[in-house]
């Protein structure tokens, strides 16, 4: 059985099965100095995590991960741009681009458009499919039609979509994302780091759960969440 624990914006921690029947332990865009963070990047120092994917540069995703990449050792994924400038910070990166899965033999990644800005490259969310679950991680988006592609080629389980609005979907937005994407269960991120991003998450888990009847969790910083 899978963990997925949530510390706060975007950032997640994913415990999964690898394809080599592995567990294995992925960070996703890891601002752990996010105001509502529960951990340090010094928290990371000697834990074993295997990935960090960083969905975009801006500094409150791309975050604390070439720090807790040098703690740990772990391989940072993204889009290409993104790749070459880890590695030019001494870590080791996989750098990819929006198509079909990385060459990756333990997990399936794959980078997915997401409508938003990046210095470096272009934002992309990511699918992440390991034997036991698979999960889909927006980054920063907004709203897009071809969601219900990666439903229709992917179809990730899991759906961590922000709901802040200003730079991402609101609640209505992510309401229809949910629609296109059809998952089992969602958890909303990104939202109430700022005052700018104030949003109530208890009601984007009645819309959803109303008009769709899928399972909607909201994690506080630092709670998890077992899966399947």
């Amino acid at each position: 059985m899978g963990v997925i624990r949530y510390y706060g914006h975007s950032f997640f921690e994913l415990e999964l099965m690898g394809l080599d029947g592995v567990v294995k332990r992925v960070l996703i865009d890891p601002w752990a100095e996010n105001p509502l963070s529960p951990v340090k990047p010094r928290d990371f120092k000697g834990k074993t995590i295997d990935y960090i994917v960083v969905t975009h540069d801006h500094g409150d995703h791309l975050g604390n991960a070439i720090e807790i990449a040098k703690l740990t050792g772990a391989t940072i994924v993204g889009v290409y741009e993104i790749a070459m400038y880890a590695e030019e910070q001494g870590v080791k990166a996989i750098g990819g681009n929006i198509g079909g899965p990385l060459k990756i033999q333990d997990l399936e990644f794959i980078l997915t458009p997401a409508t938003h800005s990046s210095s470096r490259g272009v934002p992309i969310g990511v699918v992440i499919k390991g034997r036991d679950y698979s999960v889909y991680h927006a980054g920063d988006t907004g709203l897009f039609s071809e969601m219900s592609l990666i439903k229709e080629l992917y179809s990730p389980e899991v759906a961590l979509l922000p709901i802040g609005g200003h730079f991402t979907m609101g609640i209505r937005e992510a309401v229809k994302a949910v629609e296109l994407l059809e998952p089992k269960l969602v958890i909303p991120m990104h939202y109430n780091t700022f005052p700018v991003i104030q949003a109530d998450p208890y009601e984007f888990k009645r819309l959803v759960e109303e008009k769709y009847g899928v399972k909607v969790v909201v994690l506080k910083p630092g709670e998890s969440i077992s899966y399947p």
